[in-house]
């Protein structure tokens, strides 16, 4: 009987953190596509570019969306960018809070991100493959990705770390 209801406290245990993760990686998620979308500001400014509509591109092959206009267009983009970064976060969070955390967490959620663009979106049509490109192309998005990595990195880290402080206090 011991023993079932141990099982039973690791059961609930485990699902308590991964909701909690969960949560945590949400967070962290949007910090880090906004701290990715400010760069690609900043870049796009400096070098007198047009937004990429790449994830655009993706909702309308994948989820069927068709805008009526620019603004709708641009709206979604926007959100695809945001819900995809966002919901990135959600495995970063999980590595964290199951041992993985720091730059072991952050190079293998970079090149979990990265990589899934490199190897989804040609597959999809929506862009060419990465060898296609040129190097300061394959450069500059690798930065933003790191960015992204790095800024959700640090939040779930801190999050996770504030947690367990907490139990332990």
């Amino acid at each position: 009987m011991q023993n079932d209801k141990q099982t039973v406290n690791d059961i609930t245990s485990t699902t308590a953190r991964v909701a909690g993760a969960i949560g945590k990686g949400i967070v962290a998620g949007l910090i880090g596509t906004a701290a990715m979308t400010i760069a690609q500001m900043l870049e796009m400014r400096q070098n007198n570019r047009e937004s990429s509509d790449t994830p655009y591109q993706a909702a309308k092959k994948v989820f069927g969306v068709k805008a009526e206009d620019e603004d709708a267009k641009e709206n979604v983009n926007n959100l695809m960018h945001f819900a995809y970064g966002t919901a990135w976060g959600i495995p970063r969070a999980l590595l964290a809070e199951f041992g993985m955390s720091g730059t072991a967490g952050t190079l293998t959620h970079l090149g979990a991100v990265w990589g899934t663009e490199l190897a989804v979106m040609p597959q999809l049509g929506v862009m060419e493959p990465a060898t296609e490109w040129k190097p300061a192309a394959i450069g500059k998005d690798l930065l933003f990705h790191t960015i992204y990595a790095v800024a959700t990195g640090l939040v779930v880290d801190a999050l996770v770390k504030g947690t367990e402080e907490n139990k332990e206090a």
